[in-house]
């Protein structure tokens, strides 16, 4: 007999009173993998345009929601100013990242393409260490960066949630997704307008 994982009472019950431990049947202990989300979030001074950035808050605060109730580890990246900033390396999604998103603003530079090399050098280290866990990447941003090398796929699955607003729209996005080989949707589809 083996005494792994935690007695299954209506099982058991179900055989009658046990009398002995031989009567009492076990669950098999189950683990599914940890699950890691990676949020990069575009703070630079273009997102502030149209509400973007307020509207992108909206979308984060559901997803920090989303991550605390399915129990995952949040890594959280910033890409303003001049140098990608970590939030979050891999921690249990809480409630304090709320206070962090309430205080978020936009100004200066993108980043973007710095952050992303320093993302994908991150999760492959943290796969190494982990291999068993599940990595996920969400990318918030409206695409308007400066003109460079194209980004290198990163090696998880991932989003990337387009927040350009405004009569004239770029559309470089779609084509860093495409660059990164990540699913592409615009903000629009996953939030009403």
């Amino acid at each position: 007999m083996t005494l792994d994982g935690s007695v299954n009472w209506p099982g058991t019950l179900l055989n009658g009173r046990p009398r002995r431990p031989d009567d009492l049947q076990f669950q098999a202990r189950t683990r599914s993998p940890h699950e890691l989300w990676l949020v990069i979030v575009d703070a630079s001074a273009s997102t502030r345009r149209h509400q973007a950035l307020s509207d992108a808050k909206g979308l984060l605060a559901q997803f920090f929601d989303d991550a605390y109730r399915q129990r995952a580890r949040l890594a959280l990246l910033t890409a303003s100013g001049t140098t990608p900033t970590w939030q979050v390396q891999g921690l249990k999604a809480s409630s304090s990242l709320h206070a962090w998103l309430d205080q978020l603003g936009a100004g200066g530079g993108t980043p973007l393409l710095a952050a992303l090399g320093e993302a994908g050098r991150w999760l492959a280290a943290r796969q190494q260490r982990l291999p068993a866990e599940r990595q996920k990447v969400l990318l918030v941003t409206d695409g308007r960066l400066k003109e460079g090398a194209p980004a290198l796929a990163l090696a998880c699955p991932g989003l990337l949630v387009d927040i350009e607003r405004g009569p004239i729209r770029l559309g470089r996005s779609k084509l860093l997704a495409a660059d990164l080989q990540i699913d592409y949707r615009h903000i629009d589809e996953l939030i009403p307008v």
